[in-house]
């Protein structure tokens, strides 16, 4: 049942992974859960019906690709961005944050006005301040909003990621200010800090006094190692709240998953899922399949003889691979729902597994094999 405003409920512990309940007034959420990205209004190669019989009970979109494209009028003008894009579940969106890194030769950064982006389409000016982004957010009807961050490039110069999040910090409370008494949504803030301890327990404690309806660890899985990942999670998740839900950004494969869930993470979105399936890219309980692979040409099973959906179980490995090899559109539909599907079976999986206090034994079983 959905709720007439947003909250979140920890529903047991087994040692540090955690079993909750969002409630929104979209529907709930079970957590752990893991959100598909559908950045430009689209989950790539995958109707919105298919997504909702995989278990998904959320997605991901994104402010600036938004912003740009079709623009947030056009968007408006219909209501929102679920009835833009015949999507009922509830959305969380990305402050554009992650672009000011990922397309940084088109951006410059001022304290005052944001994020000033050149389009990486047509390269007209965009200006996106923290009021700016959760205005947008607001008007495209986003269920989960996301304060606008600088998320630094993976470095090991402390002052560089210092700045950076002392930044953050002043964008956080001008977001928080911008989004003022919105009970039908949730205003996340977004720790920062690199790899370094200190800063990121500075960063919590700040974000924690300007008081927010989850709390988010963004600046990972920008290219350190899972090791370095745990290390920080180790260092901060004990430290947040525990009745706010707990957002791992950006992240990531099966075992990262696992092993943030292992440290008290709550909800996570990648790409990997749906980018892998394009690359012909398969996630099972066996491990990872690489389609592309001609070894795959006399294969007649399927990748997953359970899996009904859309009747996926009917498609062989070598029908795959022929579809792979001539560059047909249809591998791409088959693989990528059959990803987000493994993804969604992982963690309710892990929900059961918490739920019944062997989260430890399910995690020893898969971790290194998925």
């Amino acid at each position: 049942m959905s709720s007439e405003k947003f909250s979140f409920k920890l529903l047991k512990e087994n040692a540090d992974a955690r079993l909750g309940k969002i409630s929104t007034p979209r529907g709930i959420i079970d957590t752990p859960t893991f959100m598909p990205v559908g950045t430009q209004a689209t989950v790539k190669s995958v109707f919105i019906e298919d997504l909702v019989s995989t278990g998904s009970q959320i997605i991901l979109s994104n402010t600036y690709h938004l912003m740009i494209r079709p623009g947030v009028e056009r968007i408006k003008r219909v209501g929102g961005l679920h009835n833009f894009m015949n999507c009922k579940l509830p959305i969380l969106t990305d402050s554009g944050g992650f672009q000011i890194m990922s397309l940084s030769k088109l951006v410059q950064i001022n304290e005052l006005e944001g994020a000033i982006f050149n389009s990486h389409i047509d390269g007209k000016k965009f200006v996106l301040s923290p009021e700016q982004s959760i205005k947008i957010q607001k008007d495209i009807n986003s269920d989960i909003i996301m304060v606008l961050d600088e998320c630094p490039k993976m470095t090991t110069d402390k002052k560089i990621v210092n700045n950076s999040m002392k930044l953050s910090t002043k964008w956080a409370e001008r977001s928080k200010l911008e989004f003022g008494d919105s009970p039908k949504k949730a205003l996340f803030g977004i720790v920062q800090g690199g790899i370094f301890d200190d800063l990121r327990i500075e960063s919590l404690e700040s974000l924690k006094e300007i008081c927010f309806d989850g709390y988010a660890i963004g600046g990972l899985a920008v290219g350190e190692t899972q090791a370095q990942m745990f290390k920080v999670l180790d260092g901060i998740t004990k430290l947040m709240p525990k009745n706010k839900p707990r957002y791992l950004m950006g992240v990531g494969t099966p075992s990262d998953i696992l092993g943030a869930v292992k440290r008290g993470v709550d909800m996570f979105d990648c790409v990997l899922p749906t980018r892998s399936g394009r690359t012909g890219l398969a996630f099972t309980w066996e491990g990872r399949l690489n389609l592309k692979n001609a070894k795959y040409q006399k294969d007649d099973t399927p990748i997953n003889k359970n899996n009904k959906l859309r009747s996926l179980n009917m498609y062989s490995k070598s029908y795959i691979n022929h579809l792979i090899t001539t560059n047909e559109i249809l591998a791409s539909m088959i693989l990528t729902l059959h990803n987000i599907n493994f993804y969604q079976e992982l963690m309710l999986k892990i929900r059961e597994s918490i739920k019944n206090d062997t989260f430890n034994d399910f995690y020893n079983k898969y971790y290194n094999i998925i």
